[in-house]
């Protein structure tokens, strides 16, 4: 049996009355010395990370979770608000709990929010998401040039780099980790 058998990427655990995600784990041995596990934690509240080592967090308690598919509809000051398609229920998310989705979010989309107890606490935001170009500079050619990009403003607000071919009202996808392009969306 492994250090890490109770652990899974992804899940929440409730630790000193908070709720993490399980972001990363792995186990550490040097010469002579036992394995140390370390934890690699998001907290949900707070978005910080912090890392531990498994024998100091003492017994791990999962806590169930459910996603639920929310439309977004508005930001309101230091507010998003989501709207439950089922049930039409209004959900206000802060700043806090988005963290680095806003970059990503849509008014009119729908989102996948990770709920504890009933209470939303973070957007599962996919690998990549398909956003439309709002603003870059005309088609340029690079005489042959591939690694030449230009600024492009995102429907979510978002800027990244795009390729010369790009235009205004395009689809792209962006990978949600690293906020880089990935390719023209079909």
């Amino acid at each position: 049996m492994s250090l890490l058998d109770p652990l899974k990427k992804g899940m929440v655990i409730r630790y000193e009355q908070k709720l993490y995600r399980v972001i990363d784990f792995h186990v550490a041995q040097t010469g002579q010395q036992k394995p140390r596990a370390h934890v690699k934690l998001r907290s949900l509240t707070g978005g910080h990370t912090t890392e531990r080592l498994l024998d100091q967090m003492g017994r791990i308690e999962e806590v169930e979770t459910e996603l639920r598919e929310m439309q977004y509809l508005y930001a309101a000051g230091q507010e998003h608000v989501f709207m439950d398609g089922e049930t039409f229920e209004q959900v206000p998310l802060s700043e806090e709990t988005i963290h680095d989705a806003r970059d990503f979010l849509v008014e009119g989309e729908t989102y996948r929010l990770l709920t504890v107890e009933g209470d939303p606490l973070e957007i599962v935001l996919p690998a990549q998401i398909a956003l439309e170009v709002t603003d870059t500079a005309p088609v340029e050619h690079a005489g042959g040039a591939s690694n030449v990009h230009k600024d492009a403003r995102l429907a979510s607000g978002l800027s990244i780099q795009v390729p010369l071919f790009i235009n205004t009202g395009e689809k792209v996808r962006v990978n949600t980790e690293t906020r880089e392009y990935l390719g023209k969306e079909h």
